[in-house]
């Protein structure tokens, strides 16, 4: 088994890998590459962390049997540091998560920003403390296939609302994005998606802020600087600047990204939409929500996958989250 681990950390593409597990057998495969997981879950340097991802996009090929399934991803923060990190299919974080420190000579974990993510296969075991600085000169990996999960990832842009809306906002991610998580059926679409974004922008007035949308009639997509001018047209600089008023397409949509299997859409919402009570706000949403996603299908028409049964199972859910009362 030494061997055959040897030859799987030497493969580079994803399809010689999945050629060679299938060779060996994907359920025979299995044992030995969680055993091998359980190992550098617990990683302390670049290396081992390389190693994980590859056990990871073994793992997402064989399937992780019974236990939790498991993606292996890097991050960046707005300051160029790296994050390594493991989420199950819900997007919860498991085992260890790093933060990592550039040096002269290369990438090291730091003891203070470690942290470990307890997990239902974790055997008891966590992170060893101190974590020992090791300076690697190595790239940090990230998973380049994923594990079947909801497709659809509800988002917001900017977290601020109008009062009235702010009771329907929760409901979409304590209720709904929960529900899309137990309930949809991603291993009967297909493989190429990996999931849909719905990003949500709302109107907001606080005491630091104000941002009120007006949605464009019939308007192709807009660039910043169209979005402007036909602003200007519509009213004053004073009332722009009173009102906090930005002109915008209702729907924006994202390219189709094949090397993350990753697109989506940006939902813009009006003011007047706070002002709907909580199940008409509930339907406007549902609608747009449809609405992206169709389009979205229609863009991704060549991708071999199920776009109907996974808009159909969609449906429903959402019919059951708006016929619910807050």
């Amino acid at each position: 088994m030494d061997e055959i681990l040897e030859k799987i950390y030497a493969i580079e593409g994803l399809g010689e890998l999945e050629n060679f597990l299938r060779e060996k057998g994907l359920n025979l495969m299995r044992e030995p590459l969680l055993a091998e997981f359980d190992r550098y879950a617990f990683y302390q340097n670049a290396s081992e962390w390389n190693k994980a991802v590859k056990i990871c996009e073994c793992l997402a090929i064989t399937g992780w049997g019974e236990r939790e399934s498991l993606e292996a991803l890097r991050g960046r923060y707005f300051n160029g540091q790296y994050m390594t990190y493991f989420l199950n299919a819900s997007g919860e974080p498991r085992f260890v998560e790093a933060h990592w420190s550039k040096r002269k000579t290369g990438l090291s974990m730091q003891d203070n920003e470690t942290f470990f993510n307890p997990s239902p296969d974790d055997n008891g075991k966590t992170l060893k403390r101190p974590v020992k600085e090791q300076i690697q000169d190595v790239k940090l990996a990230s998973q380049r296939n994923w594990i079947p999960k909801n497709p659809i990832r509800v988002s917001i842009g900017i977290k601020n609302c109008y009062e009235n809306s702010r009771a329907v906002i929760d409901s979409l991610f304590k209720e709904l994005q929960l529900a899309l998580n137990a309930k949809m059926r991603p291993k009967i679409y297909g493989s190429e998606i990996n999931y849909i974004n719905l990003d949500c922008s709302f109107s907001f007035d606080d005491e630091y802020c104000r941002t009120n949308y007006i949605i464009a009639p019939d308007e192709p997509r807009l660039s910043s600087q169209r979005a402007w001018e036909l602003l200007c047209e519509m009213m004053s600089e004073e009332e722009r600047r009173e009102g906090g008023y930005y002109l915008r397409n209702r729907f924006e949509y994202a390219p189709f990204r094949k090397d993350t299997g990753k697109t989506g859409a940006q939902i813009y919402f009006e003011r007047e939409f706070s002002e709907l009570s909580h199940a008409e706000q509930k339907q406007k949403i549902c609608e747009y929500f449809l609405t992206a996603l169709k389009q979205i299908a229609r863009k991704q028409s060549k991708l071999k996958y199920d776009f109907k049964t996974m808009i159909d199972d969609f449906s429903k859910i959402l019919d059951e989250w708006t016929a619910a009362e807050i």
